[in-house]
């Protein structure tokens, strides 16, 4: 298999797993009024073909190191069984957050679900195989945290800016009834308890699959993400369905309405999963380096979610997503920006100064 030997390489791997995961959802974006349960059928299949061709080609070279086959030759089934609860359990995150964002908005959601999964996993990860400075990884992850709450803020700021002035600011003509109150834009019970349920699950996923990887009968990561993603493609079928037959938002849809998508639509799906199994490949790969390159797991997954602001840069800079806004949100924006460079730098900076 391929891994990179030197922090150069590491980091440059993480990079790419930050983009991917912070580009993937454009393809969602493209494919219109495509329902997210139905996109989901292809973005699995696509997670799981890009997990066999890169366990078949990037997973099997390098003689001196071992192959998929051969990892899953010596794994324990325990090891096995951690691979494929992570990838579980990652989907059900993910398809929560999605809910969640529909509910009560990004605003809600995103400072929630992200923020807590940040905690957690880097928490989580860094005492499941402790590398780098603690303090400059620990640091840095909560300015990520910051810089996303701030995120939120200007997306809501920017929302309600948008929003027609309240009835009782309108005049009133006689004998006509008041227009009905504007009903304000507020996250509800449901969105803030499915994106707590959504920023623990995806806390949890990594350190499993760190559990995984560990020991020496623990998988390579190709291997795990091989298992990973057959996960990801089984339980699509489970959580999918659920979400159609009960959704959080809109009337259900009939599993015959998939058949009904256009050549593109599905296309797109697969290109999706195809782009964050990339980045998910990537980092596992960049998180299995030698303990000399100090790119543990904590650290590589704190830096994967720097993809919050990928993410972002794609709704500004392409999507418009604050066109129109008020200096003040402008100014936010930059603030968000600058918050993200220093958190995810500290991160970077943290194997340099291990301990």
């Amino acid at each position: 298999m391929i891994v990179p030997t030197t922090y150069v390489a590491a980091l440059l791997v993480t990079i790419l797993s930050m983009i991917c995961w912070g580009s993937w959802a454009n393809t969602q974006k493209i494919v219109g009024k495509w329902r997210f349960e139905l996109f989901y059928f292809d973005y699995s299949f696509g997670v799981l073909l890009t997990a066999i061709l890169a366990a078949i080609t990037f997973g099997s070279m390098n003689g001196n190191e071992l192959s998929v086959s051969d990892s899953f030759a010596i794994a324990g089934n325990r090891k096995i069984a951690y691979g494929f609860a992570g990838g579980v359990i990652f989907n059900l995150a993910n398809m929560l957050l999605v809910s969640a964002i529909a509910v009560s908005g990004l605003a809600v959601a995103f400072p929630i679900g992200i923020g807590l999964a940040l905690v957690i996993g880097v928490v989580l990860s860094y005492f499941l195989n402790p590398q780098g400075n603690p303090a400059l990884l620990f640091g840095g992850a909560g300015v990520v945290v910051l810089a996303i709450i701030v995120d939120a803020i200007a997306y809501r700021m920017h929302d309600l800016s948008k929003q027609p002035a309240p009835a009782s600011a309108t005049k009133q003509v006689r004998g006509q009834r008041p227009p009905a109150p504007v009903k304000k834009r507020s996250s509800s019970v449901k969105g803030i308890v499915l994106s707590l349920v959504a920023g623990v699950l995806m806390g949890s996923f990594y350190p499993l699959v760190e559990m995984g990887k560990s020991g020496d009968n623990g998988l390579t990561p190709y291997a795990i993400a091989l298992v990973f993603a057959v996960a990801v493609f089984l339980s699509t079928f489970v959580f999918s369905i659920f979400f159609m037959l009960a959704p959080v938002q809109g009337e259900a849809v009939s599993i015959w309405q998939y058949f009904k998508g256009t050549k593109w639509q599905h296309l797109l799906g697969v290109a999706g999963g195809t782009i964050w199994c990339v980045g998910t490949i990537s980092n596992f790969v960049a998180a299995s380096a030698p303990a000399a390159v100090h790119v543990g797991p904590a650290i590589s997954y704190a830096l994967g979610q720097g993809a919050t602001m990928i993410s972002a840069l794609w709704g500004l800079l392409v999507w418009k997503e604050f066109a129109g806004a008020t200096p003040r949100v402008r100014m936010m924006i930059g603030v968000m920006m600058a918050l993200f460079v220093v958190g995810l730098a500290m991160v970077a900076a943290a194997p340099l100064y291990a301990r």
